[in-house]
């Protein structure tokens, strides 16, 4: 059976789900390491929401036993005020019977985001989703400056990890320097778990 990493993702208009796919074939580059991808559904703001098993398209939802079962995760939001998305955080906040369980404990996880604007607050939301994987007991993988992308963009990318600036109207697309970026991820996730 071949390890995978889970790459959890929310995207509202499309830049968060291209970085996951990107993230995904780095992750695939490694032998014998498969890239699986979910996301989560949206939630309500008045009552509890019902959503289908299976999206419309993209990636099916994910469940608490992909999260126990992955080898490695990658998790992409795009930023809301300088924080991971609601829909992400609502599932985060469901996982506590992997915390009791420890089944989260010392695999790697690294982080990603997209933001309309350069200072839109890439840094503090990848901060924001490390702290829940710490608590679950995770390593937290990010990007080493021998990626040289990171010494020269002028666009999204952090030692945090991934970044991708979308622009207002959620359009820019991802750059270049943004796509090696979320390759190297991708693989270095890979790579620790190929062992």
């Amino acid at each position: 059976m071949n390890k995978n990493v889970l790459i959890l993702y929310y995207s509202r208009h499309g830049a968060t789900r291209t970085m996951a796919n990107l993230i995904a074939r780095g992750v695939e580059s490694v032998a014998d390491i498969e890239a699986k991808l979910r996301t989560v559904p949206e939630i309500s703001e008045v009552c509890e929401s019902i959503a289908e098993r299976v999206p419309d398209d993209g990636a099916p939802y994910v469940t608490l036993k992909d999260l126990a079962q992955c080898d490695a995760l990658a998790l992409g939001s795009p930023t809301r005020f300088g924080n991971m998305a609601a829909p992400l955080k609502y599932f985060l906040e469901k996982t506590t019977e992997l915390w009791f369980s420890g089944a989260l404990v010392n695999k790697p996880a690294g982080v990603f985001t997209s933001t309309s604007s350069m200072h839109g607050g890439q840094e503090s939301t990848l901060l924001s989703m490390m702290i829940p994987l710490l608590h679950q007991g995770m390593v937290i993988v990010g990007l080493p400056y021998t990626e040289s992308d990171l010494l020269t963009t002028s666009s999204g990318g952090t030692p945090y990890g991934p970044s991708h600036v979308s622009g207002s109207d959620n359009k820019q697309p991802i750059s270049a320097e943004e796509k090696r970026l979320c390759i190297a991820l991708g693989k270095r996730l890979a790579q620790m778990v190929s062992s």
